[in-house]
């Protein structure tokens, strides 16, 4: 019975998806008991990869099923695959602790069978839940071992992400030291790889931190630093953040005129992204100068503008904070009863959303304003809620004190216990030699003598043995390097020749996406989060490619890059990667929907697709990079960035090639500005269902 419906349930999942072919459909793979095990695996992994994040209750059913196959082949790689894809399913559920019991269970697997690779990732992810349960020793103790095998596997590359991850957890428990010691650390790396915008992001985190304590003329320096970078490699995204970053040391200095100029700058780059939480926040940050400054009404009139975005994008967290400035600047201005409606009504959102500060400053407001209205019993009712708030947030900071203090201890202890252990070794190593000294008792010359001789093979021995572990473990990095980095068959050609040429393809698809609003989101939420929901739309990302046999390029920031079409021509590659990008849109909507039900900060995303003529090969001297260039890929970007949020914008070029298609269905858009392209034809593309 279970098996019929599993059969229904791929057979449902199969018809829906536009993506196989009855000839070689994934589903056909796993039901052909001729194909290897290992075959089967991989094809049902493919399947359910394409379901985690869409459908993680039939992705569940699906795991286990693998899991279940494998256990009763023996074959532990499946075991500790299907095993991890229902944790991810899990976790795609936000059931974090059914997320965490299976990942350790995939983990335990992956280190019996000696794959590395994989055992880095899930000490990530264990890492990622742990961080966000609050338990940051254990997530920082995983980030740690995370790192430690990159380095051994030679995924170096890898590294500043989990670097900015434990930064991010020292950040938010205050300790500024050890976030920057990790920051640099990442900035270190990235500069070595010559990851442009890794570099950018580490200033700009660097950066945070000197603000954070205090230090705006260092502040300044790293913006200054990623700001230059930015406009030399015209990175947009981070461009108006860096700058906003800028005003607000400006205003911290009390340069308020220097304040208004960048804050004016970012905000007109955000308009022209259509960038609504930028430009929310750039209209926030100006009105706060003008209430500094005394000009009440220019304050009010951007602080309006602002809400007036808020409540057409239903941001509660950004309303509740505008409308708190709105009633403060009317009590300023004497105006108690427009100052009463606004505190009032952000007094009630506060409420609901529990931002037990906001309650205080809402009251007290309220309680001046009846005051002055001569309404003195609500005045103190305020007033007496106002000081039950007050006491609150003083036990909170003192539980936050507390809970960071405990943190240092811990953090302290388990440094001390490290030295214990160094200090124990080297104390065995101390009497080790002492006893060997003891047994020099022969004759001097006939002793030194075979000191000698003995070292000398002694220390021969070692430095062959040595050498033969450094070459055996150089080799395996190598495989691993090559194989984490590059597409098979160019690692294959790299091996064999010592070189991969660089090809000129006729016809690849390129894609690219980048968050909308990134910047502001960001700001919204703390390292942890921010890197657990990149990752979690990435590595869907990453499955949907795998899914379409889409090559993933790279990833730059928030930006994410793919191609269909290389490095092996397919016939089926243009439309491949319009289905990729379709599903990738529904995935993010159905993310934004589920955010939004448990009222959580979601990203909105723009799509782009172009095809055409482009290079492509290996880059760098210190890391191989497969890239690839040409005006094709300018294109693309441009088509991303002329598109709308849960749009799918190709070009021309790629509705020549699908408008036939009785799959898509095409919205002519007509001859859109890009910049630096001049007016170009676009189109919408949807799936016809």
């Amino acid at each position: 019975m279970k098996n019929s419906w599993l059969c229904f349930l791929f057979l449902f999942l199969i018809t829906t998806s536009n993506a196989q072919t009855k000839q070689d459909s994934l589903y056909g793979i796993w039901q052909n008991k001729v194909q290897t095990d290992s075959t089967r695996v991989q094809a049902l992994n493919s399947f359910i990869r394409a379901y985690l994040y869409t459908k993680p209750d039939s992705a569940i059913v699906l795991a286990e099923n693998m899991r279940d196959f494998s256990i009763k082949k023996s074959y532990k790689p499946g075991i500790a695959l299907g095993i991890h894809n229902i944790g991810t399913a899990h976790y795609s559920k936000g059931n974090y602790s059914e997320a965490l019991k299976y990942w350790e269970e995939s983990l335990k697997i992956k280190e019996e069978i000696g794959d590395k690779s994989g055992v880095s990732k899930s000490l990530n992810n264990i890492g990622i839940i742990n961080a966000v349960q609050g338990n940051y020793l254990t997530a920082i103790e995983m980030y740690q071992k995370s790192i430690k095998i990159k380095e051994e596997i030679g995924a170096i590359e890898l590294i500043p992400a989990t670097l900015n991850a434990i930064g991010g957890i020292y950040r938010n428990q205050a300790d500024y030291t050890s976030a920057l010691n990790y920051f640099q650390r990442s900035l270190k790396i990235s500069e070595d790889y010559n990851n442009e915008i890794e570099v950018i992001t580490a200033l700009n985190s660097i950066g945070l931190i000197y603000s954070d304590i205090g230090d705006q003329a260092s502040a300044m320096t790293y913006y200054q630093r990623g700001l230059k970078i930015a406009e030399e490699i015209e990175y947009s995204w981070w461009i108006p953040t860096i700058i906003g970053n800028i005003g607000l040391v400006n205003e911290r200095q009390g340069n308020y005129e220097d304040a208004l100029n960048n804050y004016n700058k970012s905000l007109e780059i955000s308009e022209d992204k259509s960038d609504y939480r930028g430009i929310n926040l750039m209209l926030t940050n100006i009105g706060g100068i003008y209430k500094l400054q005394g000009k009440y009404n220019k304050a009010l009139e951007y602080f309006q503008k602002s809400l007036v975005i808020n409540e057409k994008n239903r941001d509660t967290r950004k309303l509740v904070v505008t409308l708190s400035n709105i009633g403060n600047l009317y009590l300023r201005q004497g105006n108690y009863i427009k100052a009463i409606a606004y505190c009032t009504r952000t007094l009630n959102l506060s409420k609901k959303m529990g931002y037990l500060s906001r309650k205080k400053d809402n009251c007290e407001c309220l309680y001046f304003a009846h005051k002055e209205l001569g309404n003195g019993n609500k005045a103190l009712a305020y007033h007496e809620q106002m000081l039950i708030y007050d006491d609150s947030l003083q036990i909170e900071e003192t539980s936050k004190k507390l809970q960071r203090m405990e943190f240092d201890k811990q953090i302290l202890a388990d440094s001390l216990l490290q030295v214990e252990k160094d200090l124990k070794v080297e104390m065995a190593h101390q009497a080790e030699v002492r006893k060997k000294e003891k047994n020099k008792d022969i004759a001097l010359g006939a002793g030194i003598f075979f000191l000698l001789l003995s070292g000398g093979f002694y220390g021969r021995w070692r430095y062959v043995k040595k050498s033969k572990a450094i070459i055996e473990k150089e080799k395996d990095r190598s495989e691993n390097l090559l194989l984490n980095i590059l597409p098979s068959e160019i690692a294959e050609e790299l091996k064999e020749k010592g070189s991969a040429d660089a090809r000129d393809f006729d016809m690849v698809s390129i894609l690219f996406t980048d968050f909308k609003g990134f910047t502001q989101v960001a700001e919204k939420l703390s390292a942890k989060e921010l890197i657990e929901e990149i990752n979690h739309c990435f590595m869907a990302f990453d499955h949907i490619c795998e899914t379409y046999g889409i090559e993933k390029i790279k990833t730059i920031g928030d930006a994410y890059m793919a191609a269909g079409g290389l490095p092996v021509p397919s016939d089926n590659a243009v439309k491949n990667v319009v289905l990729a990008a379709l599903d990738m849109q529904a995935f993010i909507t159905n993310r934004i929907k589920e955010k939004k039900a448990n009222n959580e900060t979601s990203f909105q995303m723009r799509l782009g697709i172009n095809t055409g003529p482009v290079v492509a090969g290996i880059v760098g001297i210190k890391k191989f990079q497969y890239d690839i260039w040409g005006d094709t890929v300018n294109t693309a970007s441009r088509m991303e960035s002329s598109g709308e949020i849960g749009k799918v914008n190709i070009s021309e070029n790629t509705y020549n090639l699908l408008n036939d298609d009785p799959d898509f269905s095409f919205e002519s858009r007509g001859k859109i500005q890009a910049k630096g392209k001049g007016e170009i034809e676009m189109y919408f593309v949807t799936k016809v269902t």
